[in-house]
């Protein structure tokens, strides 16, 4: 029976432990110095806080004076901490990730080095482990996709991408995870998977915006919701094929299948849908933030647009949704929904 070690004992880290360990993986789920209140509520008896759904049968509980021991043995190691924690789970973690066969990642986000170079999250974690004396780790593969962590805790129809630089090993653990209701779908476009992961985050934002508003005005803002959407693929699979990734990979489960359901029901729409109705950006963050509902789209957009800087400046002008979703977050003055129709409304074709 192979053995998997999750980190991280939230939503997604606990959902994940459902479909692995009917899968027939030996399942750990460590969670960190802030998931006390989870774990406990999980061995109480109770449904996880964050799923309300219980966790799968069997999987063993370890505290985070024990990451030791839940990573001994493991076959396969998930990071599943917020993007803000992943240096810090990752450099604990290294022991026992460096003798893993695989790392997981369910994590989604950019992250700075030292130097205030925005990498993504599979670069940061091998940056971290180079800077450490590792000079090599397992295969990353990244996890994504449109999965709610509620509905793959109950274990309803699930489909999700498995992105790894190796094919070969990411259709093998596509095969070793499936069940008939999580069915994963393998790549080797790591780097198109992991663009996707936190911008789709990011327009999600915008999309919970154009609800919002038709909240405030009582006026259904169908139209401009659609366009947002589009945009927003659009931006995503521009962005994916000039850092080396591939431009379809944001047509799929990745990009379009994901922004779906975020836009649907996700934190970062709900933080949008306050900003439709009229909430200030900081206060609307606060309360979110003070329910124990992390908006992983607001540090991202920050960091999206500095990644574009860095990497590819000349593309910023042909990404409107991601600068204008980054001035709402700052407080712009300007209206908001007059700042989304420039974003998503062509303006006159060139002749």
């Amino acid at each position: 029976m192979p053995i998997i070690t999750v980190l991280g004992a939230g939503a997604m880290g606990s959902a994940l432990c459902t479909p692995v360990a009917d899968a027939g993986w030996e399942v750990r789920l460590w969670g960190t110095w802030l998931d006390d209140h989870l774990l406990d509520a999980v061995e109480a008896g109770k449904p996880h806080p964050r799923t309300n759904e219980p966790l799968a049968d069997g999987v063993k509980l370890y505290r985070s004076s024990e990451l030791n021991d839940a990573m001994s043995g493991a076959d396969v190691i998930v990071m599943a901490v917020a993007s803000v924690g992943v240096p810090r789970v990752t450099e604990m973690a290294l022991p026992g990730i460096t003798k893993a066969k695989a790392l997981w990642l369910t994590s989604k986000g950019f992250s700075p080095d030292s130097a205030g170079k925005i990498q993504l999250l599979p670069d940061a974690i091998r940056t971290i482990a180079r800077d450490n004396g590792c000079d090599t780790i397992p295969p990353i593969v990244a996890i994504a996709g449109p999965v709610k962590a509620n509905e793959c805790a109950a274990r309803k129809p699930t489909a999700t991408i498995f992105g790894c630089r190796d094919l070969a090993v990411s259709t093998q653990y596509a095969l070793d995870a499936r069940t008939s209701n999580y069915c994963i779908e393998p790549t080797d476009d790591e780097i198109g998977v992991e663009i996707c992961a936190p911008m789709k985050n990011v327009y999600a934002i915008a999309l919970g915006i154009a609800d919002g508003l038709e909240e405030a005005t009582g006026v259904p803002h169908h139209n401009l919701k659609a366009a947002t959407f589009a945009q927003a693929v659009k931006e995503m699979s521009l962005l994916g094929a000039e850092v080396g990734g591939r431009e379809t990979t944001a047509y799929g489960l990745a990009g379009v299948g994901d922004l779906e359901v975020t836009g649907l029901s996700g934190r970062n729409k709900v933080y949008g849908v306050r900003l439709g109705r009229g909430e200030n950006p900081r206060e609307a963050l606060a309360e979110m933030d003070r329910l124990e509902q992390t908006v992983e789209g607001v540090p991202a957009a920050g960091l999206a647009r500095e990644f574009v800087t860095q990497v590819v400046p000349h593309l910023l002008n042909k990404l409107p949704l991601l600068t204008t979703v980054g001035a709402i977050l700052e407080g712009s003055t300007d209206p908001i929904a007059q700042l989304l129709a420039k974003a998503v409304l062509p303006g006159e074709p060139e002749r």
